[in-house]
């Protein structure tokens, strides 16, 4: 009522790779520090402020295999970059079981950091965090932008068109891709409800549902699916089937 808010500009409309191009940015970042970061935002969906203060104290690489019933490797997301080191919302903070290739690239980073520790010698700054700088501090937004450019230069993509937050989206989009439910894919990325998963990835989930036709197709095959089933066996007459039209 006291002053005029300006407008402000529309955001740059999010998008997520393909599962070839994820393939090509997994393999362009092999050989980069962060690489077991660009695993973990494809494979968890985790937000890059969530990565960002991810300490090993909440990383479990082993799981107890022996227990019964067994507990996979997990990672605790209970921490952010945000004031107070709180997640986004109260449901943000969750415990995902890590993928095989996600327990593989963080063995491979502890080793590297560990080395990483020893060549800074007393510069090191010791803060249990899982990514930080060569000196042990936290990693601000910046660093990781510069350090995912780097990555898409050995790819085909434009480096200046991709974002760290859209591996995330990239999450989504796979997982939708490959018939996960919505209510899943929403308890993975953390958020309260579906209605925020839809709203806010809705160019990334898979824009036909399928289930229903699927079902009433078997259910009611329709004539094509019938003249379909008309097989030869040896004691039916050989005689050609009838037309449907329509070429079929």
């Amino acid at each position: 009522m006291l002053c005029e808010i300006p407008k402000g500009t529309t955001g740059r409309p999010s998008k997520s790779l393909t599962l070839a191009q994820a393939e090509a940015v997994l393999k362009a970042a092999e050989s980069a520090n962060l690489y077991a970061y660009v695993v973990l935002s494809l494979l968890i969906g985790a937000r890059t402020e969530e990565l960002r203060a991810l300490t090993w104290s909440h990383v479990d690489l082993e799981g107890k295999p022996d227990a019964a019933p067994p507990v996979p490797p997990s990672i605790m997301v209970w921490r952010s970059v945000r004031a107070g080191g709180d997640t986004k919302t109260q449901k943000s903070r969750r415990t995902l079981a890590l993928p095989r290739r996600c327990v593989e690239a963080l063995l491979r980073h502890r080793n590297r950091q560990t080395i990483a520790k020893e060549q800074a010698g007393e510069s090191w700054q010791e803060n249990g965090l899982v990514f930080a700088s060569k000196h042990g501090t936290e990693l601000d937004a910046a660093n990781v932008r510069r350090a995912l450019r780097v990555i898409l230069k050995r790819t085909d993509l434009n480096p200046d068109e991709w974002t760290p937050r859209e591996l995330r989206h990239s999450f989504v989009s796979l997982l939708s891709d490959s018939g996960v439910a919505l209510e899943n894919i929403s308890r993975l990325v953390g958020h309260k409800e579906t209605v925020v998963t839809e709203k806010v990835y809705r160019k990334q989930l898979r824009p036909v549902l399928l289930e229903g036709a699927e079902a009433m197709n078997l259910i009611f095959p329709g004539e094509a699916r019938k003249a379909q089933s008309l097989t030869w066996s040896p004691g039916r007459s050989k005689r050609p089937l009838p037309s449907m039209g329509n070429g079929l």
